[in-house]
């Protein structure tokens, strides 16, 4: 009986003590996995799983970590070879002291998360590794030594990261690499030469980089190299011949290098090629014949650079192209037919070039043609009759050129189109589009041609028209359709100076229109109530023969109404008051601020009264009288004061045609003048005080010379006042496109914010002295035709800050030189920030919240990722598409460089040019004023 209790007791003892032990010992690899999870940021709790089991493995050489979420083991759970993190929101530095418990680890995959800090050497203790990928995350610092311990290495990427200094040089020694990617960081320096000796490598990317120096010949020696993706540098000197010894290579992109000289022609030895990305650089001379050879080419970009000569013949035997586009070149000739007959051409895109002649009878027939871009060229003829053929297309872009003709009515067989730009050309005849027959209609320019016979009375079929445009079509003539405002997605309608007559239709339904322009017509009736458009900034109604009143009932979003030289009678409402006199000009029955006061209706039933009344005006005249006297004898003593100074070939102007235009004295008034030669013009009055410092001064504004600068063609002035006389551009200003609701695409927004870099730039750097703008605003970025930007009335804070000296500009070691010094350098620190706010409201589509916000966060170096992504979202961008982001990226950061509060922190234009063109920034000055 003992001997039974005794064993029990030790049953129950043995069982509580099975009890009590731990499930299982963690195994050193777990506790590494452990560690590494503590030292991760992890919000989104996506290593929520990374916890110790409950049950023991199948067996005690089993590693608990292998069952945790992007943890690979191998088939008996006894190593991990694999560790994928991607894609989990996870941030935080790491330290890499976990790696060495990871020592069989084949594939580590880091990417799409926010780590930061120094990239730990300890991951290269993972000398099994044949996959690295540390790609968007924001590892910064010197890329660290050590990599060249990973032979077994064959993709190697981290792409879209803060690095940098020099390219590891070291990676050279990683023979067995497959992949390598280093873009979009901040590597500068030049491409190691050794990279030439990866024999094995098939993919290379270091575009949007820093780097510097000359390409490196031996690059033409990877052998197996299939996509070489080099761009969104600064380098200098040609592209090497050497790179067509690349015979496997299939896409190649050195966009946006900064490279010059003539293409090789031993580029057309590289017959497996399939995409030649050239664009963006300095090429010049005529393309190689020898690119004709290409057979497997499918794109061709070889736009923006100075090249010349005709499109080669040769390129009728890419018979798989799909893109070509040389667009802003200097070619000359014409579209060979050969090109048209390309069955696989879908974009064709030559536009701003000399191209002449007519465009090919046949494009369009052998091949499903999507986008053609032929605008700012010579052509002449019409639109290929075929050009729809294929049933694709959906740009037809044919703008300033000299086409003419009509417009064949089978474009509207087209019902893919989507965008229509036939502006400032010869075309004639009626407008015959169905509109029933082309559904997908968004944008519709016929402006500036000769068409007649009015506006198509099917137009509301248009259901997604947003844009139409058919201005200065003089016998266009008819009356405005009556369900025009009932297209829902219509935003801008402009009509003006087509002889349109007859009534404004009534806006029952207006919900998206923002910008109506009907100026120079023979509308007649009443302007009708438009309270129901919640969406309307500008109405111009201007120069017809309207009658009534401005309705009360009239849009609350309404910021510019222009009723000028109509017949409008009564009070101006009150939320108007502020706007220029010039809107309501040559309305003699109309009164209110801000023109003449409305009469008060005073009683005249009483003799009394009238007596008064009478008395009052016969003084009244009396005084009148003596001003007229004066103003008559003043007007004559200064008109004998104006003269008037040409610093272009705009000689015909008189200071009569410029006068007239104005009506009040406000300096700072523009005017757009139409001068008897027919040359339109714009014109600013600014107070004047004659000196020799004046006259130098705008002597220097008259013979600025640069593309993105709005041309100051003379002035003249008397001793108070000055008309400066501009070129005028017809396409709008900044702060109308970006309140205007329409979003533009990527492409035209770079373009704008780097012509108004390019602008600035030279009246900074290029000018001596420097010229601050001193306004720079989005009012004052005027657009031409071909949406380049222009800066207009730059200089004139300047101008008026030497009203105060006599003579000439007081030497350098004067007081007043020394203000005069440090008031010009305020304005050019002023203007980069102006600068930087235009950029953020480009970036934004004009929300001056984001501008503010953005504006204020004074960011590191670099945009953060939570900024960046709304950036991206607000303009439609991918973040798969790599190019694109890392173009916003560099905006963004220019945008937020130039807003710094501390005006010394602040880059100067010439850096901020170089970081949006993708080049390296060195620190600089502001530059010298005087």
């Amino acid at each position: 009986m003992v001997i039974l209790l005794h064993l029990l007791l030790l049953s129950v003892s043995l069982f509580l003590f099975i009890l009590s032990r731990p499930v299982s010992a963690v195994d050193p690899i777990t506790e590494s996995l452990l560690s590494l999870k503590s030292e991760v940021i992890d919000d989104s709790n996506a290593l929520g799983d990374w916890v110790l089991p409950t049950v023991e493995p199948n067996s005690s050489t089993q590693i608990h970590g292998c069952f945790w979420s992007g943890v690979k083991c191998n088939e008996n759970s006894t190593m991990v070879v694999g560790l994928d993190l991607s894609m989990k929101n996870l941030g935080g530095v790491l330290s890499g002291n976990q790696f060495g418990g990871f020592l069989d680890l084949l594939d580590l995959n880091l990417s799409n998360n926010s780590f930061s800090g120094n990239l730990p050497p300890g991951i290269f203790n993972l000398i099994h590794l044949r996959t690295l990928d540390i790609s968007r995350n924001n590892f910064s610092g010197q890329f660290p030594a050590g990599i060249s311990s990973l032979e077994n290495l064959e993709n190697l990427d981290a792409f879209s990261n803060i690095f940098s200094g020099n390219l590891p040089s070291e990676v050279s020694k990683l023979k067995s690499l497959k992949m390598l990617n280093f873009a979009g960081s901040y590597f500068n320096g030049s491409i190691p030469s050794e990279y030439g000796f990866l024999g094995n490598l098939e993919f290379i990317h270091l575009a949007a980089n820093s780097l510097t120096g000359k390409l490196p010949p031996e690059l033409g020696k990877l052998k197996a190299l299939t996509h070489m993706e080099i761009g969104y540098n600064a380098y200098e000197g040609n592209i090497p011949w050497q790179f067509g010894n690349l015979s496997e290579l299939q896409y190649l992109d050195i966009s946006g290098a900064n490279l010059s000289g003539q293409i090789p022609k031993e580029i057309g030895n590289l017959t497996k090629l399939e995409s030649l990305f050239m664009f963006r650089n300095f090429l010049d001379g005529i393309i190689p014949q020898e690119l004709g050879r290409i057979s497997s080419l499918q794109s061709l970009d070889l736009s923006d650079n100075i090249l010349s000569g005709p499109i080669p013949e040769t390129f009728s035997d890419l018979k798989k192209l799909k893109l070509l586009s040389i667009m802003y070149n200097e070619m000359t000739g014409t579209v060979p037919e050969g090109l048209a007959k390309l069955p696989g051409l879908e974009h064709l895109h030559i536009w701003s070039n000399f191209f002449n002649g007519s465009l090919p009878e046949s494009l369009g027939r052998h091949s499903k043609i999507k986008s053609l871009d032929v605008s700012t060229n010579r052509f002449v003829a019409g639109i290929p009759p075929g050009i729809c053929s294929g049933g694709a297309l959906q740009r037809l872009i044919m703008f300033s050129n000299r086409f003419s003709g009509r417009v064949d009515p089978s474009i509207s067989n087209c019902p893919s189109l989507i965008r229509v730009r036939l502006e400032d050309n010869l075309f004639s005849g009626e407008i015959s589009l169905n509109f029933s027959k082309l559904p997908d209609i968004a944008y519709l320019d016929l402006s500036g041609n000769n068409f007649s016979g009015g506006i198509p009375a099917d137009l509301n079929s248009a259901t997604k028209l947003g844009y139409f445009n058919v201005s200065y079509n003089p016998d266009l003539r008819g009356t405005i359709p009556e369900k025009t405002w009932t297209i829902l997605s219509l935003r801008n309608f402009s009509a003006s100076n087509c002889g349109i007559y007859g009534n404004i239709p009534p806006f029952k339904e207006c919900k998206s229109v923002s910008v109506i322009e009907l100026s120079f017509n023979n509308l007649s009736g009443v302007i009708p109530e438009n309270y129901n458009c919640k969406e309307l900034m500008k109405m111009d109604l201007s120069s017809n023969k309207l009658t009534g009143q401005i309705p009360d009932r009239i849009s609350a979003t309404l910021k510019i109404l222009n009723v000028s030289f109509n017949d409008i009678s009564g009070s101006i409402p009150k939320q108007f008051w502020a706007m220029d006199s010039s809107y309501f000009s040559g309305n003699p029955k109309l009164c209110g601020p801000p023109l003449r006061a409305c009469s008060n209706g005073l009683d005249l039933r009483s003799r009394k009264a009238q007596r008064v009344i009478w008395a009052l005006i016969t003084c009244g005249v009396v005084v009148l009288s003596i001003i007229a006297g004066v103003f008559v004898a003043l007007y004559y003593y200064h008109k004998a004061q104006w003269k008037t100074v040409s610093f272009n070939e705009l000689h015909q102007f008189k200071l009569n045609d410029i006068l007239r235009s104005f009506d009040s004295t406000d300096p700072g008034s523009v005017r757009k003048v139409v001068l008897p030669t027919g040359i339109t013009v714009s014109v600013k009055r600014v107070k004047w005080a004659p000196s020799k410092a004046t006259s130098e001064f705008i002597n220097q504004l008259g013979n600025a010379r640069h593309k993105n600068l709005t041309r100051l063609l003379g002035f003249c002035h008397n001793k108070d006042l000055a008309y400066l006389v501009y070129d005028y551009l017809p396409n709008g200003n900044l702060s109308e496109i970006v309140n205007g609701g329409e979003k533009r695409e990527w492409e035209t927004k770079l373009k704008v914010v780097i012509g108004i870099a390019r602008g600035l730039c030279y009246l900074h750097h290029d000018s001596k002295p420097a010229i601050p703008h001193g306004d720079l605003k989005g009012s004052n970025v005027v657009f031409d035709e071909n949406m380049e930007a222009h800066l207009v009335h730059f200089g004139i804070k300047s101008l008026i800050r030497l009203h105060r000296f006599s003579s000439s500009l007081p030497s350098r070691e004067t007081k007043e030189a020394e203000e005069l010094r440090i008031a010009e350098k305020e304005e050019l620190f002023k203007d980069i920030y102006n600068f930087g706010k235009l950029v953020m409201e480009v970036l934004a589509n004009g929300r001056a919240k984001s501008v503010e916000v953005a504006a204020n966060r004074q960011m590191k170096p670099h945009a953060d990722g939570a900024l960046l992504r709304e950036v991206l979202f607000e303009n439609d961008i991918s973040p798969s598409n790599p190019i694109q982001v890392e173009e916003v990226k560099r905006v963004l950061e220019v945008g937020l460089l130039c807003t710094r509060i501390r005006a010394s922190n602040r880059p100067s234009m010439q850096e901020a040019l170089k970081l949006l063109q993708g080049q390296k920034c060195q620190e600089s000055n502001v530059p010298e004023v005087l």
